[in-house]
């Protein structure tokens, strides 16, 4: 049932770049599968499990281990072929798009920085692709230093077309004047644009934890730190817009889900600092205590359950569920941002539970205490997977709604 409905490419009614955003949440389900893998099957001496790990742990004969393997294969290569079947539909349909009138108006509005959905949403597949490889094909790991320097110019390329269209935008903006509404600011939505540099970010850090070369590894820490900076410092000026605006006009009821994207840059910037302090500890003799590294990971997860908390509260204030996600509500392809915050808050609680807790000696790997706590995360994971099934039954199956577009 759940095959069928997501192979669906059909959709009804006006397109918007946020629907990159379905293709960002299946790779982030993508990620919440390869934690299994991550943190579960034996991988001694390399940053990351790859294919022989996975066979290895899968012949020592561990019954639930290789269930919880299995599993993790599945819904990887499942989300994945999502991941880029939706993307793919996405490049596609904004390139149609693009010759609109719709368009025209977005680029002279706030909503212009809906565009940056793109290269966020190819950064996630770069990093879908990554685990693909590592889970499913054999001796990856022998040419992995040859695939560094490619990866890092195919973010670095995604990196400059997200400061092209953040360019663009701030052009308009600040140097032309006007088209920027602050009564029509009341949201985060601001905040897709650091999203998308942290994303990149993200990608670029990945070398520091893995490459075994010193140059490698300095370049991946110097050049993720420029994507990591332009993130905080976008993120910090959208939040003061942001609230602003919401002070003074109240949170815009089709855009409140906005205000938990503050989890997933979270936890996408908390991944990149590990991996940057990774790098640094093997190359550069740098490297934070697990206390430190339990202390910043518990800020992190303590800023984004303030945040979460604050949301949830917001959309339940303002019915959001009925108006957007029932069977007759209206349709908003912003409700896909929902699915972030969920995979990104998964993703956050196996790190500090593993890097975090079990790291620092309060809890014991595999312990009752541990399955207690990454229940949680897998609970997330969950109701992530149903949100993402319901929200395709709205915007691409049967209960999509048929306003009068033709398919695409």
């Amino acid at each position: 049932m759940l095959l069928m409905l997501l192979s669906s490419t059909r959709r009804h009614g006006v397109y918007s770049p946020l629907y990159f955003l379905a293709s960002l949440g299946a790779g982030g389900l993508v990620v919440t599968f390869f934690m299994y893998l991550l943190f579960w099957v034996p991988h001694k001496g390399k940053a990351v499990p790859t294919f022989e790990n996975i066979r290895a742990a899968i012949t020592a004969g561990d019954g639930l281990l290789t269930l919880a393997i299995a599993i993790a294969m599945l819904g990887i290569a499942f989300f994945a072929f999502q991941n880029l079947r939706l993307l793919f539909w996405n490049l596609g349909a904004y390139r149609a798009f693009t010759k609109s009138d719709g368009y025209r108006q977005l680029r002279d509005s706030n909503a212009e920085t809906q565009i940056l959905a793109m290269p966020l949403a190819l950064a996630m597949s770069v990093n879908v692709g990554f685990i693909v490889g590592l889970v499913f094909v054999p001796g990856l790991w022998t040419i992995i230093e040859y695939l560094f320097p490619a990866a890092m110019i195919t973010f670095l390329l995604i990196g400059w077309l997200a400061f092209r269209q953040i360019g663009q935008f701030l052009s308009r903006v600040l140097v032309k004047g006007g088209g920027f509404s602050h009564a029509a600011n009341n949201s985060y939505a601001q905040l897709l644009p650091a999203f998308a540099l942290s994303m990149v970010g993200v990608g670029l850090a990945a070398p520091a934890a893995m490459s075994s070369s010193p140059l490698i590894a300095g370049l991946s820490v110097m050049l993720s730190t420029f994507f990591m900076s332009g993130a905080v410092v976008y993120t910090a000026v959208a939040l003061v817009l942001g609230v602003y605006a919401m002070f003074e006009h109240g949170a815009a009821p089709e855009a409140a889900p906005t205000l938990m994207i503050i989890i997933p840059i979270l936890t996408v910037l908390g991944i990149l600092s590990l991996r940057q302090d990774h790098g640094l500890h093997v190359h550069f003799d740098s490297h934070a205590g697990a206390g430190d590294v339990l202390m910043f990971l518990t800020i992190l997860l303590s800023g984004q359950l303030l945040f979460g908390l604050l949301g949830l509260k917001v959309l339940q204030s303002q019915n959001y569920a009925r108006t957007y996600l029932a069977d007759g509500g209206t349709r908003s392809p912003g409700s896909y941002a929902l699915v972030c915050p969920g995979v990104a808050l998964s993703v956050m609680i196996h790190f500090f539970v593993n890097k975090g807790l079990v790291a620092a000696g309060l809890i014991d790997k595999f312990s009752p205490n541990y399955w207690i706590m990454t229940a949680v995360a897998i609970g997330l994971q969950v109701l992530m997977i149903g949100l993402v099934a319901r929200l395709h039954m709205l915007h691409f199956g049967k209960l999509a709604m048929p306003a009068g577009l033709a398919d695409r």
